[in-house]
């Protein structure tokens, strides 16, 4: 992370979207700043979007525009599953995505996985606009473990898994996360009728391929796979969410069928999704489907890729 003090003595964070590219936050105060025993954490309040979560200089979601997000990570799932009851969320420590999860009358419990507890404690503590009661819901388990150890201990239990995890690498901890194994374990833990949904990466064009890798390797896993963009201005590019399931995914519904399915299940309001916008997000661009069906790698524990080609990995 990168602090800059101009003249005017704003703060800036310049995030690297790749090694030539930066995105510059307006940072007008900092409300926490701190080294858990994962990651480095802060909690700012934005010139532009209000409070935002940052971890180890990458900037997690904000209150300016979360719902685009989280509206989009948690009912495009929930409404290809229909009725769901029983949410995973891996990852998830703002709970944002909980909080939209808990729309749904259908749902009975939501997990959160987490293996940051600090994190979870300062977003309930400092970001209640986001979560709005989630992390306190009755309904709502809180894990603080390796979510993929939870997720291997399970069998056929959710009917929705949200990986609402780091953005893919190709190196590090967290690599075993995008690898055909977890998503394979993830595909045990769901019911026959289950949904998998992943934040997969950016959908800019020099980095297209890293989110095809990963698409490509929970199609592997699942059969089918789509991914679905999601324009949430503070990432800095179109972002993916790629959902996996072991059916076909229709991604041709009748926007008025699901506007029926969500007026009759869903409870609260919605700034970003309808059947217009579950249609529109599933509409992946013609190149990112090219990028995927051409695309070879798949990602496992045996066989981690070689960083060798300039654009494979966002540093």
């Amino acid at each position: 992370m990168v602090w800059d003090w101009f003249m005017d003595a704003s703060v800036w964070i310049a995030e690297r979207l790749s090694p030539v590219d930066i995105y510059q936050h307006g940072v007008s105060q900092m409300l926490m700043h701190k080294q858990t025993a994962f990651q480095e954490m802060s909690i700012v309040i934005s010139e532009s979007y209000g409070k935002a979560l940052v971890l180890d200089g990458k900037w997690q979601t904000c209150t300016g525009d979360e719902f685009i997000y989280h509206e989009l990570i948690a009912h495009l799932p929930c409404v290809l599953h229909g009725a769901p009851r029983k949410v995973l969320i891996a990852g998830g420590a703002d709970g944002g995505a909980a909080r939209e999860v808990l729309k749904w009358k259908t749902v009975e419990e939501v997990v959160i996985a987490d293996l940051d507890g600090e994190v979870i404690d300062a977003c309930r503590e400092m970001l209640p606009e986001i979560h709005q009661g989630s992390l306190n819901d009755a309904r709502v388990k809180i894990q603080v473990a390796d979510a993929f150890d939870l997720i291997e201990a399970s069998s056929s239990e959710y009917d929705v898994i949200i990986a609402d995890l780091t953005d893919p690498i190709e190196e590090g901890p967290a690599y075993p996360l995008f690898t055909r194994e977890f998503f394979e374990a993830c595909r045990a833990a769901l019911t026959p009728d289950g949904v998998l949904i992943n934040q997969a990466g950016s959908m800019a064009p020099p980095w297209v391929r890293l989110l095809a890798r990963v698409t490509k390797t929970m199609e592997s896993a699942f059969g089918y796979a789509v991914a679905a963009a999601a324009p949430v201005p503070t990432y800095g590019s179109l972002w993916g969410l790629t959902i996996a399931r072991t059916k076909p995914i229709e991604t041709g519904m009748a926007p008025s069928k699901i506007d029926e399915l969500v007026q009759e299940h869903v409870q609260g309001s919605l700034r970003m999704f309808d059947g217009s916008a579950f249609v529109a997000a599933l509409q992946t661009p013609r190149y990112v489907r090219q990028a995927i069906d051409h695309e070879q790698t798949v990602y496992t524990l045996e066989n981690p890729p070689a960083l060798s080609a300039e654009g494979d990995r966002r540093e």
